[in-house]
């Protein structure tokens, strides 16, 4: 019998069409419904879905058992709401929405749905094998984490050189920028990392080199409940071919360092740094595996009955907290 998962994508942008629908196959799911208000976005996502622009469509597929939404932050609370009211569990992308009123609204509208939000650098191997090392405590008493995570953002971005809706540039529909954007991956992955989140937290943000409403680069530095230190530095304007990418745990009896791990590719490195002896060890992890594939494989299996151990709650509340020190 086949038990491949049966999906369908709300919001086939580049993220749903270079990211999400080819990990569904390299997860050995199934991508059975695409549905965009434009619907040669919608066919672009792959010849084997039913390509529509009705979400009811969707939702009335029988043979569809779980939704993914990859559309701008402002639209997830409705979809989120429309996938749950008709049963179905859903995986929507981060952040959870563009105000705190409207995740909250989110959560309550999920209910007792499965419901979770995709942070796929949870399930990047890199950073699974991190959370091992902490956990076993190798790196003796971790006291700080640091994130760099930044990218290249100008007004008129576009993932393919064609003409494209650049909303994380509006803050009505992405709720900030590189802060609303890209810091809540860092917020996260603390957690997941270390099994401690951050119930602390300031932000200082930047509009120094696009010209848009927007932030384009934010520090935040906080501490968690067990008392890691975190700081990071998020940013739309950091040229692409600058380091931009880099994780460190740093513990009383090692270091890890990983580079370019923070993203939405496989791959990158990760070293650790002996404490005692400064000799440097290089890790070897699954450099094949993308993070979105281990996602959609762990949300899988949970539609099959297995556990998600990160409840839609928790995401709120760190939501909160971001957007509360950030000013959202």
């Amino acid at each position: 019998m086949n038990d491949a998962v049966r999906w369908g994508v709300v919001g086939c942008g580049w993220v749903a069409r270079d990211h999400v629908a080819p990990a569904m196959r390299a997860a050995g799911a199934r991508l059975l419904v695409a549905c965009d208000r434009d619907p040669a976005a919608a066919t672009a996502l792959g010849p084997e879905a039913l390509a529509t622009t009705d979400l009811d469509a969707l939702l009335d597929q029988r043979d569809v058992e779980a939704v993914y939404v990859a559309t701008p932050t402002d639209s997830h609370p409705d979809l989120v709401a429309a996938v749950a009211k008709a049963g179905l569990p859903v995986l929507c992308e981060k952040p959870l929405a563009a105000t705190v009123t409207d995740a909250r609204r989110l959560v309550a509208a999920a209910g007792g749905t499965l419901a979770g939000t995709a942070f796929d650098q949870r399930f990047h191997p890199a950073h699974r094998l991190v959370a091992a090392h902490v956990t076993g405590g190798d790196l003796g008493t971790v006291t700080a984490v640091r994130i760099t995570y930044g990218c290249w953002l100008p007004p008129d971005w576009s993932p393919d050189g064609r003409p494209h809706d650049n909303w994380r540039v509006d803050p009505a529909r992405s709720g900030g920028g590189a802060l609303a954007d890209l810091a809540p991956h860092g917020v996260d992955l603390v957690g997941a990392l270390l099994g401690d989140d951050l119930t602390s937290l300031a932000v200082l943000t930047q509009r120094r080199v696009h010209p848009y409403p927007v932030d384009d680069g934010a520090v935040l530095a906080g501490v968690t409940a067990g008392g890691v230190l975190v700081s990071a530095h998020v940013s739309f304007n950091t040229a692409e071919q600058l380091p931009r990418r880099r994780l460190e745990i740093v513990g009383t009896r090692a270091q890890l360092v990983a580079v370019d791990t923070m993203g939405q590719t496989a791959g990158g490195s990760l070293r650790r740094l002996d404490a005692a002896t400064g000799v440097v060890t290089e890790l070897p992890f699954d450099t094949r595996t993308s993070p979105f594939t281990a996602q959609l494989r762990a949300f899988g299996a949970a539609v099959r009955g297995a556990d998600w151990p990160w409840p839609l709650a928790r995401d709120l509340r760190l939501h909160e907290l971001l957007h509360t020190v950030g000013g959202a």
